[in-house]
C-alpha cells in the first residue's frame, strides 16, 4: 500500500494533462481581465493594460492571474517538449517557458499606478519605481519569449508541412510584435492599447490552439 501510494505521488503529469493547462490558460486569463477591466472601478480597458489591475485592494485578483497562468504555459511548455520531434523541438518548448516565466515575474514585480489608475491616482502620474522597472523587465522576457515560439513553430510546422499551421503561428508571432512595439512608442495611447488588448487575447488564442493540436 505504502509502496503504491508514493509511485503514484511521483509518477510524471501525464502529456494530455499539461497540454490541458495550456488549452485553458488563455480563456481563464483573458475570462478574470475582463472580468475585472468592466468591474473595477476607475478602470477604463482603452486607457489602461490589465498589469495596472495588480494594483489596489483587488489587485491580489490579478496577481494570482498571472501566476496561475505562467504555471499553466510552464506546463504546457513542458508537454509540448514531449509532443514535438524535429526541428523547433527544443527551442519552442524552452521559448513559451520563457513566457510562463515573465507571467510569474509580472506577480512578484506589479506594474506601479499610472494614468489615473487605481481610482485616486492623478491621470499624470507615471512615475516608474524600482518594483515597475522589474514589470517592464518580465514583460520583456515573457512577449520576447512568446514572440520567438510563434516563429520557431511557424517553422516547425512548415517543415512537416502543415503550413495553414505555421502561416497562424507566423502571423501571430508578427501581429503581436508590432503591437509590443506600438505599445512602448505610444506612450499609453488608445490606439496602441487596444491593439496589444487584442494582440494578447490572439497570442492566447494561439496557445490554446497549438495545445489542442498536441494533446495527444
Amino acid at each position: 500500500m505504502t509502496t503504491n501510494m508514493i509511485s503514484t505521488a511521483t509518477a510524471p503529469v501525464s502529456t494530455p494533462a499539461l497540454m490541458t493547462g495550456g488549452i485553458v490558460a488563455g480563456p481563464l486569463y483573458v475570462a478574470v481581465w475582463l472580468g475585472q477591466a468592466f468591474t473595477r472601478e476607475g478602470f477604463d480597458i482603452t486607457r489602461h493594460p490589465a498589469s495596472l489591475l495588480a494594483n489596489g485592494g483587488p489587485g491580489w485578483i490579478q496577481t494570482v492571474n498571472f501566476v496561475v497562468a505562467g504555471l499553466l504555459s510552464i506546463a504546457a511548455a513542458v508537454g509540448l517538449r514531449r509532443t514535438l520531434a524535429g526541428r523547433g523541438s527544443k527551442w519552442a518548448p524552452r521559448l513559451l517557458g520563457a513566457y510562463g516565466v515573465g507571467l510569474l515575474l509580472a506577480a512578484i514585480f506589479p506594474a506601479d499606478p499610472a494614468a489615473g489608475f487605481p481610482a485616486g491616482t492623478p491621470a499624470d502620474y507615471a512615475e516608474i519605481s524600482t518594483r515597475g522597472m522589474g514589470h517592464f523587465v518580465a514583460g520583456t522576457i515573457g512577449f520576447s519569449g512568446l514572440i520567438a515560439a510563434c516563429l520557431v513553430m511557424a517553422a516547425h510546422y512548415r517543415s512537416v508541412g502543415r503550413k495553414g499551421l505555421g502561416r497562424y503561428s507566423a502571423a501571430t508571432g508578427i501581429l503581436f510584435f508590432g503591437a509590443f512595439a506600438g505599445l512602448s512608442a505610444g506612450a499609453g495611447s488608445r490606439p496602441t492599447i487596444v491593439a496589444f488588448d487584442l494582440a494578447v487575447i490572439l497570442a492566447w488564442a494561439w496557445i490554446t490552439t497549438i495545445c489542442l493540436k498536441h494533446r495527444h
